[in-house]
């Protein structure tokens, strides 16, 4: 199966500490981020990527090349910004079966074998997590369906998109969609079609897109806290 990750973020929030590359490039005690990324993928046996790529993708490209840690990578080039949502659905022109979509900027340390679709077009992976407000919430059925998406308040207990998703192929195949789009939009929308189910998690988990959380992988990774 190959494995989607999206790189096109612009990291905007992140420009005071990284500067000129696209937020997985953000370097992380000397390396850049995305290559943590692959380094928990080949402990879970992924043979090939496809990196989905748009604002100064040549960075990426020269880095990674076509193949890292025996990895093969292909790439998905956006001639502009597509979105989150316009991104998959031009990667998923690259594959012939059904995809893992992992964020480029986040990195959940989880079995990927346990997500499956059964019945459905996508399966997400949650983090359980307590005392939060940077993040909405998704609530479940007792089947695992997911039920709603909740906007960012806080909650004192409760499970998180942890941005690693196993998508159907034809996901957007009954869908009148532009080329650019937000793909948590669409799936907050479409949520009950797409017959949307989900596996949580409490692996590690951290997501960079923010000063403060930047610096707390910096010291994570770094830790007893931090391994695949």
């Amino acid at each position: 199966m190959k494995v989607i990750i999206l790189c096109g973020g612009l990291g905007t929030r992140l420009k005071s500490i990284v500067k000129d590359v696209p937020k997985p490039m953000a370097l992380i005690n000397g390396k850049p981020f995305l290559e943590f990324i692959f380094e928990y993928l080949i402990t879970q046996n992924i043979k090939e990527v496809i990196l989905a790529v748009s604002y100064k993708y040549e960075i990426i490209k020269n880095h990674f090349k076509n193949k890292f840690l025996d990895i093969k990578i292909e790439y998905s080039i956006e001639k502009e910004p597509l979105g989150t949502g316009g991104a998959i659905k031009q990667a998923l022109n690259l594959v012939n079966e059904n995809s893992l979509v992992l964020n480029g900027d986040t990195f959940f340390n989880i079995d990927l074998s346990y997500l499956n679709l059964q019945e459905s077009k996508i399966c997400l992976a949650l983090k359980s997590m307590q005392d939060f407000d940077r993040y909405g919430a998704v609530e479940l059925d007792k089947n695992y369906f997911i039920n709603s998406f909740r906007e960012k308040q806080f909650f004192k207990q409760g499970f998180i998109n942890g941005g690693i998703y196993l998508v159907s192929k034809d996901i957007f195949n009954t869908y009148n969609l532009e080329n650019k789009f937000s793909f948590e939009s669409f799936l907050q929308e479409n949520f009950k079609t797409l017959k949307a189910r989900a596996c949580i998690f409490d692996n590690y988990f951290i997501d960079i897109g923010v000063p403060e959380d930047y610096e707390r992988f910096l010291d994570d990774s770094k830790s007893s806290k931090f391994k695949y």
